[in-house]
């Protein structure tokens, strides 16, 4: 039987799956710190070399987390991994690869003290190919050296601190590989990336499918799109590139009264399985000829929605959707950044239990597997580039090309309703003042809209906005008020705020123009319960008890509900270190019950 998305769950890469299994390299790894960086002169990487490898790590939790093992949160720049792996080479025709799903900051790996590849880029994934490495008798030794250098802000780091202990909103850092590790044996010829972007007005789907080299000869791609038991579509196409973008017509998408049965939203997380099979042929034309063999075959699957703005509203599905969000730090006490898939899937449900319908993923890049059950589950995402915290050429290049991947890996989720490339002008801080920050934000806003233009982009979020498709402002009064005063007027639809400078920096850059963005409370409430004497805490506000909470939590809720805004961020779903002003606790435990969370969070609007 194929493949559905029901049982892609758990899988570090969802939307892109073969079949048989893949191999999990997570668990124990020896392990050592490199402090005067020395390892390579010393050829640590050599398979016989094992004396440095002093202590064991826990794979892929980060050195400075319990769940490692290892609960070292000084700092220590370089890291070095080293686990026997028990595989024999692939048969020909075949290649065998290793995936890491993110290893913060820079990596290097080598099988038997070969380089096999090297990768920068904390949040997001590479592969290195393992075949032409892999020595006769099963016992291959995997090394791998990761670089984070704690002090180097230009280095996207999101709200990993770069100081000795966390301070103000920044917490402990996740160094080194914290996203799964696994094997896995391919074709020689294989599909290395997969996307699908929905068109729901035209009635089709272009797909996107990237091979790992030019094809000898033409290659045939075929593709079943299956929602349940009904048959949508199927496609063959010739693909005689390394790459090819084509359109899949679904007539079903013709008939707008059965639209709810086929669409993704919130209400109706409808998901589509998707079948891919490559075949090289011998002949020319589609038909198959006596040669043929099929070389790869995947599972994937995709949402059909349709994303829009205009005249102050966010649309789904060409309908009005307001937003109900919280901002979303996927950060555990045990384990930092990194996350087990039961982890990931109970933040997701959280959620969902508590009446939001999405969640804003903040200077994070979230693991695959929550990206899944966020489509499953039906929660809109906006998905954040991590930060860096100082301008020039290193931080332009450096967030230039992770966040080119990581509009690449995630763009075929159809959970993600938003881009934001730009957090309140981190790594760009005076944009109104500095050129050439202002050329890059804005330079962003146009890379982000140049690789996905069907989604809206938010750059710069929070104040100084320049180019973008949702104005999102910050504003963390405690007052509902105030926060009537300032969002309730009819004219905010249009782009006019009562107070330009309601956050730490004025709303508007010069020059920009209201043209039917919707206007979110991408960032508000973030009130805590009094701390305990001695304790260290950070919050926009105290107050005394539940009961107290529930009070403030309900009349800012009511201000921002009931005003013309698209939508809101509440600030935080869960407490997150120091910054304890979660809608949850640490161990994700609601403040208060979680019927009335639900029902504050899902007032009605009025309007």
């Amino acid at each position: 039987m194929p493949l559905t998305h029901l049982d892609l769950a758990g899988h570090p890469r969802p939307q892109l799956v073969r079949d048989p299994d893949w191999r999990d390299l997570g668990g124990p790894w020896q392990f050592a710190y490199d402090d005067a960086d020395r390892g390579r002169a010393e050829r640590w990487m050599e398979p016989h070399t094992t004396a440095p490898y002093t202590a064991t790590v826990t794979v892929p939790y980060p050195p400075e987390s319990k769940a490692s093992g290892i609960g070292d949160s000084s700092h220590h720049p370089v890291l070095w991994y080293r686990r026997t792996v028990e595989v024999a080479a692939p048969p020909a025709g075949r290649r065998l690869l290793v995936h890491f799903g993110a290893v913060d900051h820079r990596a290097e790996v080598w099988l038997n003290g070969r380089l096999v590849g090297h990768h920068e880029g904390g949040h997001t994934p590479f592969t290195c190919d393992l075949t032409d490495a892999v020595e006769p008798g099963g016992q291959q030794v995997l090394v791998v050296r990761a670089e984070d250098q704690p002090r180097d802000v230009t280095q996207p780091r999101g709200k990993q601190d770069w100081r000795d202990a966390p301070h103000v909103i920044w917490y402990h850092r996740t160094s080194g590989i914290w996203q799964p590790v696994w094997l896995e044996e391919v074709p020689d010829l294989h599909v290395t990336t997969l996307h699908w972007t929905p068109d729901v007005a035209h009635a089709r789907v272009r797909c996107a499918v990237r091979l790992s080299r030019w094809p000898a000869s033409a290659v045939r791609v075929d593709v079943t799109l299956r929602l349940g038991d009904r048959l949508l579509a199927e496609q063959r196409v010739l693909a005689d590139e390394r790459e090819t973008v084509f359109e899949i017509a679904v007539p079903a998408l013709r008939h707008a009264q059965d639209l709810d049965a086929l669409l993704w939203s919130p209400d109706r997380p409808h998901l589509v399985d998707a079948t891919v099979t490559l075949t090289e042929t011998t002949e020319t034309g589609a038909e198959e000829g006596e040669g043929d063999a099929a070389v790869d075959r995947l599972t994937s699957y995709l949402g059909l929605r349709d994303i829009g703005w205009e005249e102050g509203g966010f649309q789904l599905n060409h309908k009005p959707c307001f937003l109900r969000l919280a901002l979303q730090q996927g950060y555990w006490p045990d384990s930092h950044l990194a996350a087990s898939a039961d982890d990931l899937r109970r933040d997701a449900e959280l959620a969902k239990e508590a009446g939001l319908n999405g969640l804003r993923v903040h200077q994070k890049l979230e693991d695959p597997r929550f990206l899944y059950w966020a489509d499953r589950l039906g929660l809109m995402l906006w998905a954040e580039m991590p930060s860096a915290f100082a301008f020039g050429t290193t931080t332009v290049e450096r967030v230039l090309s992770e966040w080119t991947e990581a509009v690449s890996r995630d763009l075929s989720h159809p959970s993600i309703v938003a881009w934001v490339p730009v957090n309140e002008s981190w790594g760009t801080p005076n944009p109104a003042h500095v050129p050439e920050q202002r050329h890059f934000m804005d330079a962003l806003y146009h890379l982000t809209k140049a690789l996905d233009p069907s989604r809206p982009t938010v750059s710069n979020d929070g104040w100084e906005i320049s180019a973008a498709d949702i104005w999102g402002v910050h504003d963390y009064t405690q007052r509902a008020d105030v926060l009537r005063e300032r969002y309730g007027h009819a004219s905010l639809r249009s782009g006019e705020f009562t107070d330009p400078w309601p956050g730490a920096k004025r709303l508007l850059l010069p020059g920009v123009r209201h043209q039917g963005q919707p206007v979110v409370l991408s960032e508000f409430g973030g009130t805590t319960f009094e701390p305990a004497d001695g304790e260290e805490w950070f919050g926009y506000d105290t107050v005394a008890s539940p009961e107290d909470y529930a009070e403030r939590l309900d009349s800012l809720m009511a201000a921002v509900v009931d005003s013309p805004l698209a939508g809101f961020c509440f600030t935080q779903l869960t407490d997150t270190e120091q910054e304890t002003n979660g809608l949850f606790t640490a161990d994700r435990q609601p403040k208060i019950p979680l019927p009335g969370l639900r029902t504050i969070l899902t007032r009605p609007r009025r309007r």
